[in-house]
Parts: C-alpha cells; sequence; structure tokens
C-alpha cells in the first residue's frame, strides 16, 4: 500500500460516516497465547522496551506489537495500547495483524527455493512462464527478468501509482480485487525506464512473481508459501489472506484520515490485498521474527541463494527523507547509525509493520501498529520513528 493513496483515502469518510462500523467481536475474540514461556519480562532491557512501546502508544499510536531477538540476551516480545478501540482490548504480542508488503520477502524466498529446485533461472525473461492475458499491453513485461521483477529493476509500472485505481477503490471500499482487476491499471502506461538501468518500487511485478509461482508450482501461492515456509516454519499464526480474508481475531485496523489521531475502522478496506503475492500477509511479531532470524540463519534458503538475495542494487534517485537504501531481491539494505540492516515494511490501509535484521550483531526486530496515515506514520513508520526504535535496541 503506498502512502500516496492517502489524498484521496481522505474521502473514505464521507462513506464511513454514514455506515455503521462492522465489530461484532467481543474480547474473547481476540484470546491468543504462545505454545512456550515468554521469558520477556526476566529480560535485562524489558523496561526500556515496554517504555518504547508506551512512548509509542502515547503519541496516538492505537497499537502496537513487538519482539526483539539478541544473541546472548534472548527474545523479548511486548504489546502496547489495544488491538480493538470499541471493545476496549488490550494489545497483545500474540495478536494477528496485516503485514503488508512484507509478503514480499516470502515471494522472494519461494522463488529462490525454486531456483534451487532447478525449476527457474532468476535471469530468465519472467514472458517464459507468464500467461499472454496478463503481460498484455502492459510495457517491459516481455523484456524484464525474474531478478528484475525480485529487486524492481523492470521498469514495470506500478499499478496503485495510478489514480483510477484509487478512485475505483474508493468507490467499492471492501472489493475483494483479482489479479486481473489490478494488473489492468498498469496496461497501457509508460514503464518508467528500461529493465536493469534503475529501480523502481513496483507492486506490478509481485502480482507477475505469484503467477509464476503457480505456473511452475501448479497451486495457488499462498499454498506454496504454506507449505515451503509456513509449515517448515512452525509459523502457526502466519497465513495469506486469500484462505479467510478478515479473521475474526486480526486485530481492528485504523486510519488517522483527518490528521486528528480521531482514527476511523478500516478493518475491511484492503481487498486488494488478498490475492496477490504484494501483499496479503497475516502474522504477529514473533513468526516474524522467527522467519528473519531462520531466514539469515541459513534455515530456509542456500548460502548461494542468501547472497542473491543481498545481492543490492541502487536507486538513482535519493530519498532524503529515509536511510540510504539498496534494493535487494524482495528485501532492502538500508545503512542506520547502528550498522546495515537488511529489511521490509509493509502498509495496508489501517496497519503497517516492519521486520528488520542487522547483521553485524544478528539483531532482529520486528514492529506492528494497527493504524496509519496522518499524524500516526510519523510515530510508527518515519526514519526518525525507526531511528528511535533502533536506538532504544541498540
Amino acid at each position: 500500500m503506498n502512502q500516496t493513496i492517502l489524498g484521496l483515502l481522505i474521502s473514505i469518510f464521507i462513506f464511513t460516516s454514514c455506515q455503521k462500523e462492522d465489530n461484532n467481536n467481543t474480547p474473547a475474540s481476540y484470546n491468543c497465547n504462545f505454545s512456550f514461556t515468554d521469558s520477556s519480562t526476566a529480560n535485562a532491557n524489558n523496561a526500556k522496551y515496554k517504555q518504547l512501546l508506551t512512548d509509542i502508544t502515547a503519541s496516538g499510536v492505537p497499537g502496537i506489537a513487538m519482539s526483539i531477538h539478541k544473541p546472548g540476551v534472548g527474545l523479548w516480545l511486548g504489546a502496547s495500547g489495544k488491538a480493538d478501540l470499541r471493545n476496549n482490548v488490550a494489545m497483545k504480542p500474540c495478536h494477528i495483524t496485516r503485514m503488508g508488503s512484507t509478503v514480499k520477502t516470502f515471494t522472494a524466498v519461494t522463488i529462490l527455493k525454486l531456483k534451487e529446485e532447478g525449476k527457474l533461472q532468476l535471469d530468465d525473461k519472467a514472458s517464459m512462464y507468464l500467461p499472454a492475458w496478463a503481460m498484455h499491453n502492459i510495457a517491459n513485461a516481455d523484456k524484464a527478468t525474474i531478478r528484475q521483477l525480485l529487486n524492481h529493476s523492470s521498469g514495470i509500472f506500478n499499478y496503485i501509482r495510478s489514480a483510477q485505481f484509487q478512485t475505483a477503490s474508493l468507490n467499492d471500499l471492501i472489493k475483494e480485487w483479482t489479479p486481473d482487476e489490478l494488473l489492468a491499471y498498469a496496461r497501457g502506461k509508460h514503464a518508467y525506464f528500461e529493465p536493469g538501468t534503475d529501480t523502481y518500487y513496483s507492486n506490478t511485478g509481485y502480482i507477475f512473481l505469484g503467477m509464476i509461482i503457480e505456473e511452475i508450482t501448479g497451486k495457488p501461492f499462498w499454498q506454496v508459501f504454506q507449505e515451503k515456509i509456513f509449515t517448515p516454519l512452525g509459523l502457526t499464526a502466519t497465513s495469506f489472506a486469500a484462505t479467510n480474508t478478515v479473521p475474526a481475531n486480526i486485530v481492528r485496523g485504523y486510519v488517522d484520515f483527518y490528521s486528528n489521531l480521531q482514527v476511523t475502522d478500516a478493518t475491511y478496506f484492503s481487498g486488494w490485498d488478498y490475492y496477490t503475492a504484494d501483499g496479503g500477509l497475516i502474522s504477529n511479531a514473533y513468526d516474524m521474527n522467527v522467519f528473519m532470524q531462520r531466514l539469515f540463519g541459513g534455515n530456509i534458503i542456500n548460502a548461494a541463494s542468501l547472497n542473491e538475495m543481498l545481492t543490492t542494487i541502487a536507486p538513482q534517485k535519493i530519498d532524503t527523507d529515509f536511510f540510504p537504501i539498496q534494493h535487494g531481491l524482495g528485501i532492502f539494505k538500508i545503512s542506520t547509525p547502528y550498522g546495515d540492516a537488511f529489511m521490509h515494511s509493509g502498509d495496508a490501509i489501517g496497519y503497517y509493520a516492519t521486520i528488520a535484521y542487522f547483521p553485524a550483531t544478528k539483531t532482529t526486530i520486528v514492529w506492528a501498529v494497527n493504524g496509519n496515515y496522518g499524524k500516526i506514520d510519523q510515530f510508527a513508520s518515519s526514519k526518525k520513528a525507526m531511528e528511535k526504535i533502533f536506538a532504544t535496541v541498540f
């Protein structure tokens, strides 16, 4: 979910102000527990981590869950704020939430596993595996390689950038979009550049990657995620939205449309994330931490594949509002005052999450909030917010 949509999202209030909030949940709907004994209260950093989360929710973020793993110190899990404002349900670290575009790291890992199985090569043209209807009238679709889709160097237009798509989504807030409907908003658009000459974030490329997984395996890509990642790693809280679009126990999502911290429930407004491999991941802070630890520990893909994944290229245009950033395969490398980190963030309407791994110290940090846009972002997803989190951890 790209934040350029915010201007049009404000008009959602016109619709939502006339509708009764669809929330039939009770506090019991959100019951969850870990299958292990959580020793976070014994963590040497427990007090400062708890204060960090308290500060974030005191600023106006509805709720936050976080997991931190540092070798020699162990795992810390914590939460603050509310999972459901209407029912006054406290946020817990075991609660599931939308993880948005962090799914792109899972998509990339799945592609790399298929490469290890000899079923594709990263420098194959994507067109070798894509149906003609999917590529029709999408510039660069016939030229881009799988690697270029993965590291956003394909130049393919990002459908979310289409004003027509943004308007159409507002006209039906709870519509569940099919891949073909989303790809329609990339058809007839100019490519950003020739493949391999620059990088520019494109969700369209990840729709194609999901289709490639399905073409090769003959299965829905989310089933392949389950078989190759979720089940082997024991990620029992992790799923893909296509299997259950709005689980009863998912935390409510909220949006600060008017930048006054008077939030609107947006739990059902992420329908374009449900069936494509550019979004749609549902998980919790613990499972995502396990995933990152196992990925960088060499327990999911082999060393050669991990090296391919972490080989980065820099965009020509520098974003001065964020850390220096380079693009890998389904992951980004950022340079921070605390060392380089490999990370990915994700937005859905009402939700935001970040997964980050610092290789120098083997530290993993995951946080997920159930609110975004307006004033919320400065406390949860901005460079300043990240710097505060990293400074507390290090």
